[in-house]
């Protein structure tokens, strides 16, 4: 007869990458009522899962701030029909691909 070794699951704390890959559903179950999960390798940190409206929220929370700044300009509808109409812009040079590429690589 084989004998099966007895894990215990821990409520709360990291989790090894073994522990989440037998037990993911579990795991997620603690994320859906609202707990964050910190994933560990080696016993280091490596990733964290979260419940997606506490993202949602963060990035709302991020949003009104960049607009309360004046940095950004929130949408509050559709995109009008006319936008689609209108001529491409031009860039000859291409100085705004360049920017955006440099801005890409140098990172936030």
């Amino acid at each position: 007869m084989k004998k099966t070794k007895k894990v215990t699951k821990r409520r709360g704390g990291p989790a090894k990458v073994s522990e989440l890959k037998a037990s993911l559903s579990q795991y997620l179950a603690r994320v859906k009522s609202g707990e964050e999960v910190v994933i560990t390798e080696h016993g280091r940190p490596i990733a964290k899962l979260v419940p997606l409206l506490q993202v949602a929220a963060a990035d709302a929370d991020r949003l009104r701030e960049l607009e309360r700044r004046g940095l950004i300009s929130v949408g509050r509808g559709r995109v009008s029909e006319r936008l689609w109409k209108l001529p491409p812009g031009e860039d000859p040079t291409a100085s705004v691909r360049k920017a955006l590429l440099e801005e890409r690589e140098s990172g936030p």
